[in-house]
């Protein structure tokens, strides 16, 4: 069994090396796509050179809040289709995502599972959904613009006042500052009904390589539902779920086995987690987790390094990161 590990990246070069570096060492039969956006920060692709099966695909068009980061998961999908290669499950992960259990446990999981994916998904429209009628209304019942990129907390301050008075005055044109300014006009084509129900849920997902075939050629063949999702806000969140879910095709498990914490976020941000987290983070219904930034906190990756190598009965590789000197050391298995 081949699983394809798909890591769309932006920063923290030293973060993505030791995430590709874990997988490669404890799941060598693996595939790895980072679909690196290099205007965020460089990255250093000889390092990927020694591993078999690691692709880096550029992705400078990621915007938050657009369909820049969906677009990179379409892409990397064509590419294994068009490229032929073989997998049975495709996982996508952040460059600040790590995996909390051995990725032998995970895949063991995988191969022995009766579901076609782990992903999270909700009515948006239900009772049950977690999100409010003025949010799901905002996200998809407009089609939007992105006019600038991040705003300093100044220029939000200053620009809140009229976003405030813009969107509450009347119903046609919603502004919002979350990722830059990004103007929406109200769509008078609703693409969903009782037969295409909008479904939400978190992007980060487990699907098998049918599931993957089924987005790729249902977005080949339904246009319209494309074109629309493109100008949507935070597409990510709702367009896998709302075809695989209205497919009826597959069975789906409800969990996407990852770990985030949200308490008091701001702007979609999750916190980053840290040491404390560690005995939550390592049950058994978590395969992985995010934020982690080791510039917070880099013993938490520590610690989950250890527990995962010495499951796999694997030494910890050493990577260096000096300036010029990068270099990848090869496991030794004990």
């Amino acid at each position: 069994m081949t699983v394809c590990y798909l890591i769309q990246t932006y920063k923290n070069p030293e973060q993505i090396y030791r995430l590709v570096r874990l997988i490669k060492t404890t799941s060598p039969n693996s595939f790895i796509i980072v679909s690196h956006n290099f205007n965020g920060c460089s990255l250093n692709t000889s390092l990927f050179k020694k591993l078999k099966n690691v692709e880096i695909i550029p992705n400078n068009r990621v915007m938050m809040g657009s369909f820049a980061i969906i677009q990179g998961f379409f892409d990397a999908i064509s590419w294994l289709l068009d490229n032929k290669i073989k997998f049975d499950w495709l996982i996508n992960l952040t460059g600040q995502d790590y995996p909390t259990q051995p990725l032998s446990k995970i895949e063991n999981f995988l191969e022995n599972t009766k579901y076609d994916a782990f992903i999270e998904y909700f009515d948006v429209q239900s009772k049950q959904s977690p999100w409010s009628k003025k949010v799901v209304d905002a996200r998809y019942l407009y089609q939007y613009k992105h006019f600038h990129g991040y705003l300093s907390p100044s220029h939000r301050l200053i620009l809140k006042p009229i976003k405030h008075a813009i969107n509450n005055s009347q119903p046609f044109i919603r502004l919002d500052l979350s990722y830059g300014i990004t103007v929406g006009i109200k769509s008078f084509y609703n693409l969903f009904d009782k037969n295409f129900i909008c479904y939400g849920g978190s992007y980060f997902a487990t699907i098998s390589s049918q599931c993957a075939e089924y987005l790729h050629y249902f977005t080949k063949e339904h246009s319209r539902v494309l074109d629309y999702y493109k100008k949507t806000f935070i597409p990510e969140e709702s367009l896998i779920q709302t075809i695989l879910v209205n497919s009826n095709k597959f069975n789906l498990c409800n969990s996407n086995y990852r770990y985030t914490d949200f308490a008091n976020s701001r702007h979609g941000h999750p916190r980053i987690l840290t040491s404390k987290d560690y005995s939550i983070l390592t049950k058994d219904n978590i395969h992985f987790a995010r934020k982690f930034d080791v510039n917070v906190d880099s013993t938490i990756l520590d610690k989950l390094d250890r527990r995962i190598f010495t499951s796999e009965k694997i030494d910890i590789p050493p990577v260096e990161f000096a300036t010029g000197q990068n270099h990848y050391m090869e496991p030794v298995k004990t």
